[in-house]
């Protein structure tokens, strides 16, 4: 019932416009974590990174101008928001139900930023690169943007909503607390194939972590919160698996930031796989789009998830992602990440100083096996020797753990079962609130 009635105050504070700045606390506790360590965190230095302009490849199809037209006629009065559903440094997220027309009563999730707050603690520019990549973004496992609008001194922001929960939620519900060797390589190739697609835009996440992976209702995923992102330039490239990582790639080099294409396979980074040309090229070549040229110096991340050269305070690129990727997999199978201390502190001192081990010393099965090979690379203290770093995901594809995956038609794979849902009146029950 306080939680209703909070809601409700929200809802009537945006209208009035007399929500104050105290509504979005700098409290970073959530229910989902268990642990501070597990809180993202950004702690600026003083090398500001530069962010570049996205330049998103949008559908021509209706529904992407339908998508658009939505974005610029909503407003806060066409959704009945419900309750709130999470929380973090810079917002509140709210499940809402839209009022009107063909999505009438088809539930989203709406974050709410305070701009004032955001000014205050120096975090606009997180709120704006969030809404850029959202804007940008035209991917099965990522959120689609149904609507943005300002409401009073408020920014809002409205995604689907992802009804499964999250990774980290599941895992807990799994025996043991892990998921099976075959669970976590689905839930592990389809994260890999949106870092891939981020990657490509030039987008480096930087806050991989079991609680940034939502389950739809269909049991894929979808990542979310981009607010400690980074905006870089990619170079997609066609290589030969033969070829060494790291060698120039001009006759195959398109770039993003000059606005035009200078390759022969120009059309598979313009329209995202789509030309019929692809078709032309040899099945053994590698697509390759990684951002290798982006630096920052920022300390960002969640403390468990960062890698050595993030906890070491030096600058960090690319690499950051695929380190992620690694603790990311071995918590979904053995139940915790590895590196993970008293403290934050401790958890940073074993980052960088303690050497990676495994719960037993011998897998129980090949998949295991294959999965401690790929953990083993991922988790390379070096970033320059990091499974990932030159050549991303088409190095990270080929590796055994994926044997016998389709990448091209993950889509289409049957998802893990997920347990049921509690079923809550007050998701399908518009609450009463007053001024609607």
């Amino acid at each position: 019932m306080s939680e209703d009635l909070g809601v409700k105050r929200m809802s009537d504070e945006l209208i009035s416009g007399e929500f104050k700045i105290s509504s979005i606390s700098s409290d970073t506790t959530g229910s989902r974590c268990t642990s501070f360590s597990r809180m993202s965190f950004d702690l600026p230095t003083s090398s500001p990174e530069q962010a570049a302009d996205l330049k998103p490849y949008h559908r021509s199809s209706s529904i992407s101008s339908q998508v658009t037209r939505r974005r610029s006629n909503l407003s806060f009065r066409d959704f009945v928001m419900v309750r709130q559903i999470g929380r973090g440094d810079i917002g509140r997220v709210y499940l809402c139900r839209s009022r009107h027309g063909a999505d009438a009563g088809r539930r989203f999730a709406m974050k709410v930023v305070d701009n004032e707050a955001l000014s205050v603690k120096k975090k606009t520019q997180r709120a704006e690169t969030e809404r850029k990549i959202l804007r940008a973004l035209n991917h099965p496992f990522l959120p689609s943007l149904f609507a943005e609008f300002e409401a009073s001194n408020f920014s809002c922001v409205v995604i689907e909503y992802c009804s499964g929960g999250d990774l980290h939620s599941l895992r807990h519900k799994q025996p043991h607390n892990r998921f099976s060797p075959a669970a976590a390589r689905f839930y592990a190739a389809e994260v890999l194939v949106a870092l891939e697609y981020l990657h490509m835009m030039g987008v480096i996440y930087r806050d991989l972590k079991p609680e940034n992976v939502l389950v739809r209702d269909d049991g894929h995923i979808m990542l979310t919160d981009f607010d400690l992102s980074l905006c870089a330039d990619a170079v997609p490239a066609i290589e030969s698996p033969s070829s060494s990582p790291g060698t120039s790639r001009s006759p195959n080099r398109v770039s993003r930031r000059s606005g035009y294409l200078t390759s022969p396979f120009a059309c598979v980074f313009a329209r995202f796989f789509r030309s019929k040309r692809i078709q032309t090229t040899s099945a053994t070549r590698l697509f390759v789009a990684e951002p290798v040229a982006a630096r920052s110096c920022s300390f960002v991340g969640t403390h468990e998830y960062v890698s050595p050269e993030v906890a070491a305070g030096g600058a960090h690129g690319n690499a950051v992602d695929w380190w992620a990727l690694g603790i990311f997999l071995y918590e979904m199978i053995y139940g915790r990440t590895p590196f993970a201390g008293a403290s934050n502190e401790a958890t940073l001192r074993g980052i960088l100083k303690k050497p990676l081990s495994f719960p037993t010393a011998a897998p129980r099965c090949s998949a295991e096996s294959h999965a401690r090979n790929l953990i083993s690379g991922l988790l390379q203290k070096d970033p320059d020797k990091r499974l990932g770093s030159k050549r991303g995901a088409a190095d990270i594809k080929t590796h055994p753990f994926f044997n016998g995956l389709n990448f091209a038609l993950i889509r289409s794979m049957t998802p893990p079962a997920l347990p049921p849902p509690p079923t809550a009146a007050r998701d399908h029950k518009p609450l009463p609130f007053a001024g609607f």
